[in-house]
This record gives structure tokens, C-alpha cells and sequence, in this order.
């Protein structure tokens, strides 16, 4: 009785004091159109992703922007004919001007795709650009999204403006975990909280940054964060660090092209870097299991021990902390348009969660480190920069 009111108590404290996190009304912000539109420079990294390109790289090269602006396209050591694509589709399409380039294998300490986000910078640079955005090659944007970021960024005075990237619902194994993936990146990195100043809370959504050109030189971007695995969470503490002003949101016409149908293939999108969130800390995977089980699972063990054993409180706590639970994942299921039977369905996705972070801290001390496209990154420090 008294975990189930425990578990009560975490979730009445997550409804009412964690930046009210299960809200989906972080939207862009207010903006007006600037009278003079800067000059931005595109940033793909791209590693064998020939699959998604032909839907994603047309939406950016059909981008109706006022000012002046350039894609660069990174193809980091493809094997599927990545950059080769992605000139066809630029001669096929026209549209903005695109320059392909590789970078060579990345030395060592360098982490995920931020080498090759390292040399796009760098050929961005030589444009002088007043903003870079960095995107990721399964990201497709609507005609409009550049310039409502870009407006968006002026109006605020913001830094770094981030969209969360809408993920592809389809299989049912996405219906589950997607929905869920950002509901509890949010109750991590309330999005209310990183747009304030005065917040320490600090996160981006890596796959859509437009990050300012001296705010990133400021921080040091890519350089100061080349160790991360969690890289987007990474930049926007550093920015923030730095004194820049950040912010994160929904995005409404941004969208994830790449499918995960099978289980297998969430469970290493999650597992690739779960223990690097934890800084690969024996103690704190401990106290996440130990949350996790205390926060989602203990309310429907809770419920139905208490109607077996006749146990009134137990299962009026249990059912409430499941209440509460399910009440806070229905706008974000609205959000992905997914019907709203799978909110009490939540302790069952974050029971694999919980599975999928012990897993990643097994894959860490079988010596096979984080993961990103082939490539396996062991060292203990190789984590998010000063940090998911």
C-alpha cells in the first residue's frame, strides 16, 4: 500500500512540477517575416542513406526561402551510392544549390555523425552565413520550414531554435514506442523549461537545429562536443552554456521519414545510447530501474494485487497512479493521432524501455560501446560532451 501511494505521490509531483511535460502546445513561437532575410547554410550528415533520401533531400531543395541559401550534403563513408543519389536528385530537381563532399574517416575521438557535421560546418563557413541548420538525411521539411525557423529565431532572439521531428507511426511496434519516446523525452527535458534563461534544463532534437553562426563558433560547435553520442542534447548545453538562448518544440510539418517496423529496430535506436544518458554509471542505471518500476509499473501491479487480496487502498492508490498516468500520455497519443486505447497500455512500453536500458548497459560491459551506422564507439568518456 505504501509504494502504490509512493507511486501516487511521483506522479501527482510529474502532473503539477515538471514544466507541465505531457502538454503538446509547444509549438514555434510567435514571428514575424524580418525585413532583411539572412543568408543559411544547410548541414546534412549522411551515412548509407540512400533508403530515405529520395523522400527527404527534395523537400529541402524545394525550400521557399527569401534569402540566400546552400545545402551541404556530407556523405560520411556510404556503401549504398548516398552521394551519388543525392547529386541525381539535385540535377533531377533543382531547387536550392547543393554540394556533396565527403570527409574521410573520422579520427579518433570523434563520436556519431559529428565529424561529418564538423566538415559540413566547415564548408559552410567559407559562405558566411548568419545561420546553419542542421538536419538530419531522414528529415523531410515542408516548403515553408526554413523560413518559419529562421522567422521565428529573429522575433525571439533566439539561438538556437529546435524542432522535434514528428516519427513515423505505422507498424505496431511504432504505435507503441514512438509516442512514448518523446512523452519521456519530455518528462526529461520539459520543453517549457529550456526556453528560459533562467533554466538550467537544456536539449535540442538533433534531426532539425538552426543554430546561429557565432552562437555555434561561441561554443564551439562541433569541436567541444565531439565525444557525444547524445549529440543533440550535447549542443544545446553547450549553447546554452555559452550564454545563447535556445529553444525546443513540436514540430508541426516536420517529419521523420525512416521506418522502424520491427521491434528490433526501435530497441537499438534506444539501446545505442541509452547508458551514455546514465554516464554509464552503475548507480544511476540502478535508480532508473528502480524509478522506472517505481513510477509506471508499480500502479497496475498495484491495482490488480489489491483487488486480488482484497486490499481496498491498495488498489484505489494503484488505480489512481495509473489514472494519472494514462491522463498524461493522452495528449501526446492525440498529437501522433493514435487512438487513445494504447494510454493505458504506457507500463507495458515502458517496461521495454526499462528492458532496452539494461540491455545498452550490457552491450557497454561486453565492450561494444554505443552504436551509430556501423560503427561502435567503447570509450567510458565518449558520452555527451560536459553531460543525453
Amino acid at each position: 500500500m505504501w509504494i502504490a501511494a509512493g507511486s501516487l505521490a511521483a506522479w501527482l509531483w510529474l502532473l503539477l512540477c515538471q514544466g507541465f511535460f505531457w502538454r503538446t502546445d509547444i509549438r514555434l513561437p510567435a514571428r514575424t517575416d524580418p525585413d532583411d532575410w539572412p543568408s543559411v547554410c544547410v548541414v546534412v550528415p549522411a551515412r548509407d542513406e540512400a533508403a530515405v533520401l529520395r523522400e527527404s533531400l527534395p523537400s529541402l531543395l524545394a525550400q521557399n526561402y527569401p534569402g540566400r541559401a546552400e545545402i551541404f550534403l556530407v556523405d560520411d563513408g556510404s556503401s549504398d551510392g548516398t552521394g551519388e543519389l543525392a547529386r541525381e536528385l539535385a540535377s533531377r530537381h533543382g531547387g536550392l544549390p547543393l554540394t556533396v563532399d565527403s570527409p574521410g574517416e573520422p579520427p579518433a575521438g570523434w563520436t556519431g555523425k559529428l565529424w561529418a557535421v564538423r566538415h559540413g560546418v566547415g564548408l559552410a563557413r567559407a559562405r558566411e552565413p548568419e545561420y546553419l541548420l542542421l538536419t538530419d538525411a531522414d528529415i523531410a521539411h515542408a516548403p515553408d520550414s526554413l523560413r518559419e525557423l529562421v522567422a521565428a529565431a529573429r522575433t525571439g532572439g533566439f539561438d538556437a531554435v529546435s524542432l522535434m521531428a514528428r516519427l513515423r507511426v505505422e507498424s505496431l511496434w511504432e504505435r507503441l514506442v514512438v509516442p512514448a519516446f518523446v512523452y519521456f523525452f519530455a518528462q526529461l527535458y520539459p520543453f517549457r523549461r529550456i526556453g528560459r534563461r533562467s533554466a538550467r534544463t537544456a536539449a535540442a532534437a538533433g534531426g532539425c537545429v538552426l543554430l546561429r553562426t557565432n552562437a555555434a563558433e561561441r561554443a564551439r560547435i562541433p569541436d567541444a562536443i565531439r565525444q557525444a553520442v547524445i549529440d543533440d542534447v550535447a549542443l544545446a548545453r553547450a549553447v546554452k552554456g555559452g550564454g545563447g538562448h535556445i529553444w525546443l518544440g513540436l514540430a508541426e510539418r516536420v517529419d521523420s521519414v525512416r521506418p522502424y517496423p520491427r521491434l528490433h529496430d526501435l530497441w537499438r535506436m534506444v539501446s545505442r545510447s541509452a547508458y551514455a544518458q546514465l554516464r554509464h554509471n552503475p548507480l544511476l542505471l540502478l535508480g532508473t530501474v528502480l524509478g522506472l518500476a517505481l513510477v509506471y509499473l508499480v500502479p497496475p501491479v498495484a491495482l490488480s494485487t489489491g483487488l486480488a487480496v482484497g486490499s481496498t487502498a491498495t488498489a484505489v492508490l494503484g488505480g489512481l497512479a495509473w489514472l494519472v498516468m494514462t491522463g498524461t500520455y493522452v495528449p501526446m497519443l492525440r498529437y501522433y493521432g493514435q487512438p487513445l486505447w494504447l494510454a493505458p497500455l504506457l507500463p507495458f512500453t515502458a517496461f521495454l524501455y526499462l528492458l532496452m536500458t539494461v540491455d545498452s548497459a550490457v552491450q557497454h560491459y561486453r565492450g561494444r560501446g554505443a552504436a551509430w551506422k556501423g560503427r561502435t564507439y567503447a570509450r567510458p568518456d565518449a558520452v555527451v560532451g560536459d553531460e543525453s
